[in-house]
């Protein structure tokens, strides 16, 4: 929990008063009570994140303030361990109740653990797999993970899995058994499902499992000769350390992916990261620098033919929604407001994640603007999609706007939309 500070509340009075601002001029621009702020520059309150996110941009501190309210938060090591596990064998257990465990352990655990008597699923005998089936398996994968992505979209992330470690797996034990231009191919793919795995289960809530996938995503990559990976998976661990608040780390493992060797792509969606960690930071001018690079780079990667597109699939502008995003974390809710609304205009209805996501996050944006009654209407018909994905991080967002329509108990729309979506801002993913 943040901590009254002294010291940022006598650094807020004294710039709102070098601003010529009074309590009542203040508490109109921020949409907070000039009772709080008062018991805020007094040191008697502490500052929420996005009241001290808002006083810095009402006052133009340039992040100031929001380096004086924001603590340090200890995030994610920037280079976390790999697990190193040799000969792995992947165990899954499926309840009838819909659970499931998944354990990688090695083949000497297996067989102490007694689970080498249990079934075992072969891939049609020892022998090479000819060109013919390893071609055929690529080609039904990317039309499945094609299929699973969109499905992705409306589904919680255990629905799907099971089926998507499966694919891995199958995919990872062919290429043992293909050589050549198919068994890169086929190690290509499954490094893309298990980047994908490890974003779900991200938004089941589990990040030291994504984080485990995420490298197995790289070396399943670098094994099929793409070390190019490894750059996208710390764009992944600063997604992590954005969740946690660390704009120090997050600007730092994204700035390590915009290496001069990594394809445009990874670039940009690297500079798109930094921004948002500088958007954190409450640092402006060095987040619209990091847009600009991200967008310049991104067009460069426009029709290059990629089959397994690494990255959001769902985003038509995808630097125009990162920045409607970073307009919220930087206090300027109402340009934030204005430049979601044209973005999510651009994404289709049934990519419900994506719509949910950046939808409760414009919602976010008029209540932070003080246009309580429209947030509560934008944001009543995302509940439904939102229960039914069970995303951690897009409860983050959902949490920190039942937190700015609480200020405001008398409204109708507030009682209306309150006590559901608190429940579903505490509601557990999996």
């Amino acid at each position: 929990m943040p901590q009254p500070s002294t010291e940022f509340g006598e650094d807020l009075r004294r710039r709102r008063l070098d601003a010529g601002l009074s309590l009542t001029a203040m508490s109109a621009a921020v949409h907070y009570s000039k009772a709080q702020l008062s018991k805020v520059e007094r040191g008697i309150k502490p500052p929420s994140r996005d009241l001290v996110r808002l006083c810095d941009a009402a006052l133009k501190a340039e992040g100031a303030l929001n380096a004086l309210g924001t603590p340090t938060v200890a995030g994610a090591p920037i280079d976390p361990v790999p697990e190193e596990n040799d000969e792995e064998d992947w165990m899954m257990q499926l309840s009838p109740d819909g659970r499931g465990r998944f354990q990688p352990m090695g083949r000497r655990q297996v067989v102490g653990a007694g689970a080498a008597s249990l079934m075992r699923l072969g891939l049609g005998g020892p022998g090479p797999v000819t060109p013919a089936e390893g071609t055929g398996m690529l080609e039904a994968s990317r039309a499945l993970f094609a299929h699973y992505r969109r499905l992705g979209q409306s589904l919680q992330p255990g629905f799907l899995l099971p089926a998507l470690i499966a694919q891995t797996h199958t995919l990872r034990e062919l290429s043992a058994r293909s050589d050549g231009a198919n068994r890169r191919a086929l190690l290509e793919l499954a490094s893309r499902y298990a980047e994908y795995i490890g974003w779900l289960v991200q938004e089941s809530g589990d990040e030291r499992a994504a984080l485990w996938w995420t490298q197995r995503a790289v070396d399943l990559a670098a094994a099929g000769g793409d070390p190019a990976l490894a750059g996208y998976a710390l764009v992944r661990r600063a997604l992590i350390t954005l969740y946690q608040d660390d704009a120090e780390q997050t600007v730092a493992l994204a700035r390590r992916a915009q290496s001069g060797t990594l394809p445009p792509r990874i670039r940009g969606l690297a500079a798109q990261r930094e921004a948002q960690g500088h958007a954190l930071a409450g640092d402006h001018r060095a987040c619209l620098r990091a847009l600009d690079r991200a967008r310049a780079l991104l067009a460069r990667h426009e029709g290059s033919p990629d089959a397994t597109v690494i990255g959001s699939m769902h985003l038509p502008d995808s630097v125009g929604m990162v920045t409607g995003w970073c307009l919220v974390d930087l206090g300027r809710p109402g340009e934030a407001a204005e430049e979601l609304d044209q973005q999510l205009s651009l994404v289709p209805g049934d990519a419900l994640r994506t719509q949910a996501r950046y939808g409760v996050r414009r919602a976010l944006a008029y209540a932070s603007d003080g246009e309580i009654d429209h947030a509560c209407t934008l944001a009543e018909p995302l509940l439904d999609g939102v229960a039914t994905i069970r995303s951690a991080t897009i409860t983050i967002d959902l949490h920190r706007l039942a937190r700015v329509l609480a200020r405001y108990p008398d409204h109708t729309s507030v009682r209306r939309l309150g006590p559901r979506l608190g429940t579903l801002s505490r509601l557990p993913t999996s």
